[in-house]
């Protein structure tokens, strides 16, 4: 039963997190960033974090863990998932983003897809996590099938380095977030209040230090005041769920096999792109089927493979 609900879990934090990345789109594109073309992402991004993490909050408060919250400090599962959270966060989230500034995001999805090839042989090294052949062969399908969806997209970059360094930033952030939030996982702290840790300390480091690098918190305060914030406020919703899906798969399944779910959201962007108006060809669909194919396949746990 647990297999079966990490599978879940796992696959729904794909959708909706396809579901944020749209919406995310429409965000970045509205007019009220017309004078903050540059620093749009990072305002967006900082107002994302940190509704979530308030949204997070008054969710745990409901499910009655105000004394969960409280103790959070005083265990050392909490210091691991701040870790984390500055992997994903500040270095995978802000590498992401500055990739798709300088070679566009479908080059960005490319080389992005590779984080799980990376959260695996991290797993590997640390956890000693092992990966069936119908795994493996699953996570090769989603990433291959990814990269090639992204290059029926592709756009010509504006700085070839610079958005290739940033893309390995991303890569090696996610990859390290999923791995370190597994390993936290094990010291009996629950997968929802782990969240709220890394989107809290994901939102406070955008907040304190990477904010006011790129802009000031005048055009923060413009944004937050706008009828745009609504559905910045959805938007994050959906991110929250999204993330609280995939940490649960991560400690029912492991990192690699949440990983090869989550990252079916490049499928169902596409098809969920439907929806607001977006198009799909023939192989288009035929590699979303692949990516959510081999997505499932990468759960197997029969026959495990042995790596030397």
């Amino acid at each position: 039963m647990g297999k079966k609900n990490g599978v879940f879990f796992g696959l729904f934090s794909g959708i909706l997190w396809a579901l944020d990345t749209i919406l995310m789109g429409i965000i970045l594109n509205n007019s009220v960033f017309k004078d903050y073309v540059f620093v749009a992402p990072f305002i967006a991004t900082f107002l994302h974090d940190l509704c979530s993490s308030i949204f997070l909050l008054v969710y745990n408060i409901i499910c009655g863990r105000i004394e969960l919250l409280k103790d959070l400090f005083n265990k050392r599962s909490s210091l691991i998932i701040v870790f984390a959270a500055i992997f994903g966060g500040p270095l995978g989230m802000t590498g992401y983003i500055l990739s798709i500034k300088y070679i566009g995001a479908s080059n960005t999805a490319i080389i992005s897809a590779m984080y799980p090839a990376v959260g695996m042989i991290i797993s590997y090294i640390f956890l000693k996590e092992k990966i069936t052949r119908k795994g493996l062969l699953g996570l090769v399908l989603v990433i291959i099938s990814t990269m090639i969806l992204g290059m029926s997209a592709s756009e010509e970059p504006k700085n070839l380095l610079l958005g290739l360094l940033f893309s390995m930033f991303c890569v090696f952030g996610w990859g390290c977030e999923s791995v370190i939030i597994s390993y936290g996982l094990k010291e009996e702290i629950l997968p929802d209040i782990a969240l709220q840790i890394r989107q809290g300390v994901s939102a406070i480091v955008y907040g304190i230090l990477i904010i006011p690098i790129f802009t000031d918190y005048g055009a923060i305060f413009y944004v937050a005041s706008s009828n745009l914030m609504w559905l910045l406020i959805v938007t994050s919703i959906a991110g929250s769920v999204s993330y609280l899906f995939y940490y649960r798969a991560i400690d029912k399944l492991g990192p690699v096999k949440a990983m090869g779910l989550n990252i079916s959201y490049s499928a169902w962007a596409v098809i969920l792109g439907l929806l607001f108006g977006g198009s799909i060809s023939i192989l288009q669909l035929i590699l979303c089927i692949l990516v959510i194919t081999g997505s499932l396949l990468s759960t197997d746990s029969s026959k495990e493979l042995q790596i030397n």
